[in-house]
């Protein structure tokens, strides 16, 4: 990411791919791949030690961030696991604790605040329906009786739904947006596993059969669709910047074995045909990432257009990064092609985060309905 960064960002960032390479380089996330957690606890506590899960949580709470920008230092961290293929929950986690920040109560901030920072608990936050559409909580069915609230209906691709002890869903109570936070043990919770693009990514169709709650698991009331809105952006702020870390790798990765890779006596990367291509997925790159800081900072500063710019940004990055994936697929030809390659990682992180908060079609479709001019909440 083209950020200007500050002398203590930089050995953050430094910190952080050390960590990755000592505790968990690519070449062992391939050992998680038939794992059902999909990750580490021992590897969670220790990325949480770094500051992964504080940035977006106050001081008094035990958070903090470097500059002082939450969002930007999570921004750089992301970047650097979609680089490495890192698994795991930090987004949701993240996403989980802006939202409590925000509009969350004094004690549900004191209760859980302090564990999400220090990676103790893990959470994680379930926009979409059963078929992946972001329906604002009306396939979950919230009812109230007698001072509790008992929750029906289904929520789908819930990341790392097996691991989590706490859900924030959005529910519908009679047309009213509520959110909650509902755990996974509590009776009537089914959590059903979902076989992911992503071998690094864990997700489960989470069902919720009259499971009661107290009034105290209420996160948001009167403010649930804005709150819902600053999830999406902080959510696609983060797995942009992921996207652009694992593109970047992927070009570097591709232009590397251009220089190398010799046919006919010269490198394959000398050729007119090849330096085309390689010139306009360097460019998208570029583009990409430009993006990803406008994005960063639009929604750090909670800029007026700030929904528009995450909707064109999510939108022309979840484009390209399927056409940067495929040109660099293609300059590696069959080598490429082979499981033991490390592309094929790269490629499903991009296309899966293309899709995880919205396809490109369903924000171009957003950015319509901003102007008025229709769209449609199906993320199809």
């Amino acid at each position: 990411m083209d950020l200007d960064l500050t002398e203590d960002q930089r050995l953050f960032l430094d910190t952080t791919v050390r960590f990755i390479e000592s505790e968990l380089p690519i070449a062992s996330t391939r050992d998680l791949h038939s794992d059902p957690r999909g990750y580490d606890e021992a590897w969670l506590r220790k990325s949480a030690e770094l500051g992964w899960y504080a940035m977006l949580v106050p001081e008094a709470y035990g958070g903090g961030s470097l500059s002082g920008n939450g969002l930007v230092d999570a921004a750089i961290v992301a970047e650097t696991l979609g680089r490495f293929v890192q698994p795991g929950p930090f987004t949701p986690i993240n996403v989980v604790a802006d939202a409590l920040v925000g509009f969350g109560s004094d004690e549900q901030r004191s209760r859980m605040l302090p564990r999400l920072a220090g990676g103790e608990t893990v959470v994680t936050w379930a926009p979409l329906d059963g078929s992946a559409h972001w329906d604002l909580g009306a396939s979950l069915r919230l009812d109230e009786r007698a001072g509790r609230f008992h929750l029906t209906g289904e929520r789908g691709v819930v990341q790392d739904a097996q691991t989590a002890e706490l859900i924030l869903v959005c529910a519908s109570d009679n047309g009213r947006l509520r959110q909650l936070l509902v755990p996974t043990q509590a009776a009537g919770v089914k959590i059903h596993p979902l076989t992911c693009l992503d071998l690094t990514r864990r997700a489960a169709l989470v069902t919720f059969d009259d499971v009661v709650v107290d009034a105290d698991a209420i996160v948001t009331l009167d403010d649930s669709e804005a709150s819902l809105e600053r999830q999406l952006q902080v959510a696609l702020t983060l797995t942009v910047a992921e996207t652009v870390g694992a593109l970047d790798a992927m070009v570097s990765m591709t232009v590397g074995y251009a220089k190398e890779r010799v046919a006919f006596g010269r490198p394959i990367g000398s050729f007119q045909a090849l330096k085309h291509i390689l010139a306009d997925v360097t460019l998208y790159l570029e583009a990409s990432k430009a993006a990803s800081v406008a994005l960063t900072r639009a929604v750090a500063e909670r800029a007026d257009d700030v929904a528009e710019i995450t909707a064109i940004v999510a939108s022309y990055v979840g484009d390209h990064a399927t056409e940067i994936a495929q040109q660099c697929l293609q300059i590696h030809g069959g080598i490429g092609c082979t499981w033991e390659h490390d592309l094929h990682l790269l490629m499903r992180r991009t296309r899966a985060n293309s899709s995880w908060y919205g396809t490109p079609a369903w924000h171009r479709e957003r950015i319509c309905a901003l102007h008025g001019l229709g769209g449609s909440d199906g993320l199809a």
